[in-house]
């Protein structure tokens, strides 16, 4: 008989009692980001040196301009339109933005728009994350592969035609950095470094742990590789995921629990009480829940089945209701995104080799192949709240009663059914 490993939390009291201290944390850190905001919004105007994370240009308006996204030394993450002329590799500005009540606090704590003028165009010399990028695209001859990877590697943004071929193919959440970005690489660096140490460990210290050793070094690496991607906030959600989880396997707890997950996101929102208008964030979590809810009704189903049907069918369409109650872009390709996704394990981690070597343009011709390969009509189907709120409740009832689960899955493939008869 399998003895069941000990759970994070002991009783349903103490996991309740935890969470309402971390929600109580949680709305201490918002009461003074409040006092900030309140600060901020009174003042006439505002002097701040900025990071540029976008610019865009907007030729068609009736006074052409450009829009910025940046992200101020203090933490702010604001638009704003520039009319001036301004280089697109421009990487830092000094500006004079002007607050207003127009700024709620909800978009205070996300990005808002604010006006602005500006002030200075600041030469910045490239950093080492900047030579890489600039690398990554030296190996390919077009726009469009030579914005794909550095997205797909570090973050940067893509033009909105290149996104708009993405979201055709649903493969939006595979060129987004996410957990499922750092799961695969948390999988391959520990996989190449057993192959190193096994033999090691047998022959000098057959009295360490691998999952010690190994995991320690490993969480190093994802924590270099998170830092180059500027923070991404699934990323950091995935981090702590890996982080707390490692140490729970090592302390020998039962990780795959959902109070694992809320205990998680408690952390995180006390840390970054901004993730809580993210909607990757929240995108992510929402991942993570449905691969743990899949996960604990089939555990008893041959884990090759689980791992490469079940799953993966599983989570395109229980997720198909969570990302279309914001982003209604609907196309019958978007059904390549249960094939991609298993085609992507091995894709992602072959790639950033290649790109290491100098042969990252191998695959080019496929891949502008695959994004022009469906057309780019896009119809719009936006799941309503209020059916959204019962879906969540639904799921979360789930945990608790198979049969729910199944409903679950039949409501979101009717779903799925009912948005593409739509097409």
């Amino acid at each position: 008989m399998k003895i069941a490993k000990p759970q994070l939390f002991l009783t349903h009291k103490s996991f309740v009692l935890t969470i309402l201290f971390f929600t109580f944390l949680l709305f201490v850190r918002l009461g003074l980001i409040y006092s900030d905001y309140q600060e901020f919004t009174t003042k006439p105007f505002y002097f701040t040196y900025t990071n540029v994370i976008s610019i865009e240009d907007k030729p068609k308006a009736k006074y052409p301009y450009k829009l910025l996204k940046l992200q101020s030394d203090d933490g702010l993450e604001f638009y704003t339109k520039s009319y001036e002329p301004m280089p697109i590799e421009t990487k830092r500005v000094r500006v004079e933005i002007f607050p207003d009540s127009n700024i709620t606090f909800f978009r205070f704590l996300g990005a808002f728009f604010v006006d602005s003028k500006l002030k200075e165009i600041v030469p910045v010399e490239n950093s080492f994350k900047d030579n890489i990028i600039e690398n990554i695209k030296n190996q390919h001859k077009d726009n469009i592969t030579s914005s794909i990877y550095p997205a797909i590697f570090f973050n940067t943004p893509l033009s909105k035609d290149i996104r708009d071929k993405v979201i055709v193919l649903g493969a939006s959440h595979l060129i987004a950095l996410s957990g499922f970005n750092l799961s695969i690489l948390w999988g391959v660096v520990f996989g190449v470094l057993a192959i190193i140490y096994k033999p090691l460990q047998s022959r000098f210290f057959p009295h360490r742990y691998s999952i010690i050793d190994l995991g320690l070094i490993s969480l190093l690496f994802l924590g270099v590789y998170v830092y180059f991607t500027d923070f991404s906030p699934s990323l950091i959600r995935a981090y702590a995921m890996v982080l707390f989880g490692w140490m729970i396997l090592v302390m020998g707890l039962e990780l795959v629990s959902f109070s694992f997950l809320a205990f998680i996101v408690s952390v995180l929102l006390v840390i970054y009480p901004k993730f809580l208008v993210s909607i990757s964030f929240w995108f992510s979590v929402a991942g993570v829940f449905y691969v743990m809810l899949v996960a604990y009704h089939t555990k008893n189903i041959n884990k090759y089945l689980v791992g490469f049907v079940i799953m993966p069918i599983s989570m395109f369409l229980l997720m198909q209701p969570i990302v279309h109650a914001i982003f209604g872009q609907t196309s019958p390709y978007q059904l390549l995104s249960i094939p991609l996704e298993l085609v992507y394990v091995l894709f992602y981690p072959v790639m950033m080799f290649l790109h290491t070597i100098g042969f990252g343009g191998l695959i080019d011709g496929w891949l502008i192949w695959l994004l022009n390969f469906a057309p780019s009509e896009l119809k719009d189907s936006i799941f309503p709240l209020y059916l959204l709120i019962l879906y969540v409740f639904l799921s979360i009832a789930s945990i608790f009663n198979r049969y729910l689960f199944l409903i679950l899955l039949v409501l979101s493939f009717g779903y799925l059914v009912y948005i593409f008869t739509l097409i």
